[in-house]
Parts: structure tokens; sequence; C-alpha cells
């Protein structure tokens, strides 16, 4: 009898978690849709300067990161895997991977784990890596300070410098329309152990869209010592935060209003 249980018990063990991949792929597939909708229909993203990404080889993407909720990733993500066909590799916070279905996709479509690296490995073979410097900051952004960039973490420049890849500075208008930041809950943020818990709209505004890639800047040579290293990467990340602060400033005189 025993041995009968514990095979009916293993059974159901096994349809419990076919169930439940089944349902996350229905779920994954439907937030994929989802996106491909908000981009092409719901914001009507405008995307210029596709070709001053690296056909091939390393590089480090540096964005703003904007909006209450960060939904910029995803729709910057959906823009290079469209537009290149080459995976962005962003490093993305523990909170991510916690959300069902949302963790889950983001894994599938180049999110990892943060690390004091930020995808070292993913440059050194090749590839491209996407990065937000601003961080959270970015996100508690006020809404009248929207589009005003706050302090990049250098991290990304001491990567670059290592790997000797160029940094390609992309400026994302709309998010900060879209899902504006009025304030934040704290209770609510304790209580859903989140960061931050901010008032916003519970979906998103139909503002326009603009994903602006500007010219590639080389990695400075890093030299041999620790401090020529240091000097090097405070200088590719002051040059990075300048070049995406003025690519904001100037696509977003591009809309004559952010609803349109």
């Amino acid at each position: 009898m025993s041995e009968r249980m514990a095979d009916v018990i293993e059974v159901a063990g096994s349809e419990l978690r076919y169930v439940k991949q089944l349902l996350g792929d229905v779920g994954e597939s439907a937030w994929d849709r989802f996106l491909d909708w908000l981009v092409d229909d719901y914001f009507r993203l405008e995307v210029v300067g596709v070709e001053n990404i690296p056909a091939d080889g390393p590089a480090v993407v540096v964005a703003n990161h904007s909006g209450a909720w960060g939904l910029d990733a995803f729709v910057l993500q959906k823009v290079f895997a469209r537009s290149l066909q080459r995976p962005l590799n962003v490093p993305a916070a523990p909170l991510v991977f916690r959300f069902p279905v949302i963790g889950s996709y983001a894994r599938k479509k180049g999110a990892i784990p943060l690390d004091p690296m930020l995808g070292m490995e993913h440059l050194t073979a090749g590839e491209l890596v996407g990065v937000f410097p601003e961080g959270l900051a970015g996100l508690e952004k006020p809404f009248r300070k929207r589009y005003q960039l706050r302090p990049f973490s250098p991290g990304f420049a001491v990567t670059a410098v290592r790997a000797g890849a160029p940094v390609v500075p992309v400026s994302v208008i709309g998010a900060e329309e879209a899902c504006p930041r009025f304030g934040d809950v704290p209770a609510l943020a304790r209580l859903f152990d989140l960061p931050y818990f901010p008032i916003t709209p519970v979906f998103p505004l139909p503002a326009k869209w603009l994903v602006t890639i500007g010219e590639p800047i080389p990695a400075p040579h890093g030299g041999t010592s620790y401090a020529a290293r240091c000097a090097a990467a405070r200088l590719l990340c002051a040059e990075a935060h300048a070049a995406v602060q003025s690519l904001v400033d100037r696509e977003r005189r591009r809309r004559d209003t952010p609803f349109w």
C-alpha cells in the first residue's frame, strides 16, 4: 500500500509540475504579446540610431531609467531583439526575479543577476550588456524632476574599461509620462517588501515613446595601474552621463506634446 501511495504522490507531483510549467509558459506568452501591443499600438514607439549599435563584438548600452515601475527595461530589450536580433543582457536586481511570470520572462529574454562585474563574462564573449546606471534612484524621481538624470553609478564604466568595450548612450523618452510618480506609500512598500511603492496610474498612460541610440563612446585605455584604471572609469562615466542627458534633452524637444 505504501508503495502505491508513493507512486500516486510521485505521479501527482509530476502532473502539478507540468501544470505549473504550462501556466508559466502561457503567462510569459501573454506578457510578450502585451508588450508588443504596448510598443506598437499604445506607446507608438519610434526608434532612431539603430545603426550606432555595433553589428558584432561587445558593447555596454547605457540608458536613462525612468517611470515608476521600470517598464523601460522591457521595452528596450524588445527594441534590441527586434532591430538587431542580438540579445541584450541586462543585470537586474533580485526584486525582478521575485515576480511570477515577469521574472521568468525577464530571465529568458536576457536579464541576468546583478553582480559587481555587471556582465563581464558576457562582454568577454562578445555580447551586448545593457545597464541603467541611475538604478532605483532613476525610478524614484518625482514627476517634477522628470528626465533630470541622477548621478551614474560608475560600475559599468569600470567593467567597460576592463573589457575594452565601447559605451553606447541611449535615451528613453515617454516612460516618465506613461508611469509618472507622484509620491510613494512607505507602509505598502514595507508590507510587500519592496524598495518603494509609488503613487502612479494603475495602467500606463498612452504617452509617445522615443528611443534614441547615440554614437558609441570608445573605452579609454585603462593603463596598468589601479589609479589609472579608476581615472579612466571616472572619465568614461562622466562622458556617458553627459551623452545620455544630452540625448534626453534633445529628444524631448521632438515631441509637441507627450501624448500624440
